[in-house]
């Protein structure tokens, strides 16, 4: 569980500063203070990155689960 928050942790850093990194540059406290009047695609203001990262962890997670070796004990 803690390794998956890790995960889930940094993919959100990953992604938050990839997507938007001329702001976290220039002006990052403007940028935080602002994200509840954002959104992208639908999703409204601070909701957006958490629903974006998740789709993107569930699509990474998916293939980690299904294609994972068995622990034989």
């Amino acid at each position: 569980m803690k390794k998956e928050l890790v995960i889930f942790v940094g993919l959100f850093l990953f992604l938050a500063i990839g997507m938007h990194f001329k702001q976290w540059i220039s002006h990052p406290v403007e940028h935080l203070v602002n994200l509840p009047a954002g959104g992208a695609f639908g999703v409204p203001g601070i909701a957006h990155p958490f629903v974006f990262t998740l789709v993107v962890y569930l699509i990474i997670t998916l293939p980690r689960m299904l294609f994972r070796k068995k622990k034989v004990d």
